[in-house]
């Protein structure tokens, strides 16, 4: 070792925006257990899974912007309470979208004839929660630790992934809504 150098001090490299980011990474693995259960029940009973190609390009942009807040982001950043505040107040709002949707929630876009249009909880309030919330949440944690181009970068790209998404479920929910209209007329 070369006299006078520093040593490499692990409190140098983790800070608040890399335990944000472990936390955050644990909560949505344990999301991703919940969903892959109701996916694989769902799909046994006959629903059908929409943009199965373009899943892994929704689940690598979240992840990035997970591994952009540990790598990207100083351990010395600022921390702005208000703002970790509000995003942690955004987690009441997305479990409410998930108990909203209960044995229906996914990260996937699976679609079942049988299943009922969800148009209580926040669905009365928004089309897509969910995503409402994922936007905002994209935005307010970086900027919590003083990174606003990355608060920017990151939500423009998630905007761009998610607006695609809707696409995607808005097609499968009005195909569902047109066989429903459909057999109501077909049966007076």
């Amino acid at each position: 070792m070369v006299p006078g150098a520093d040593t490499l001090n692990v409190s140098n490299l983790i800070g608040m925006p890399q335990i944000a980011a472990i936390l955050i990474l644990i909560q949505r693995a344990c999301e991703e257990f919940y969903s892959a259960r109701n996916t694989q029940v769902l799909l046994a009973v006959g629903a059908e899974e929409i943009g199965v190609d373009y899943y892994p390009v929704v689940a690598a942009t979240h992840l990035a912007w997970i591994a952009s807040l540990f790598f990207l982001v100083s351990p010395e950043a600022p921390v702005i309470w208000p703002l970790i505040a509000y995003y942690l107040a955004l987690q009441l709002a997305r479990y409410w979208v998930i108990a909203s949707l209960g044995r229906y929630w996914t990260h996937r876009i699976i679609t079942l004839e049988t299943a009922p249009v969800v148009a209580s909880g926040p669905y009365r309030l928004v089309s897509h929660p969910n995503y409402a919330i994922t936007i905002i949440e994209t935005f307010v944690l970086p900027l919590a630790f003083g990174a606003v181009a990355l608060a920017v970068i990151m939500t423009a790209l998630w905007w761009t992934v998610l607006a695609y998404k809707i696409k995607l479920e808005e097609q499968a929910l009005d195909a569902r809504r047109g066989r429903a209209a459909h057999k109501s007329t077909a049966t007076k």
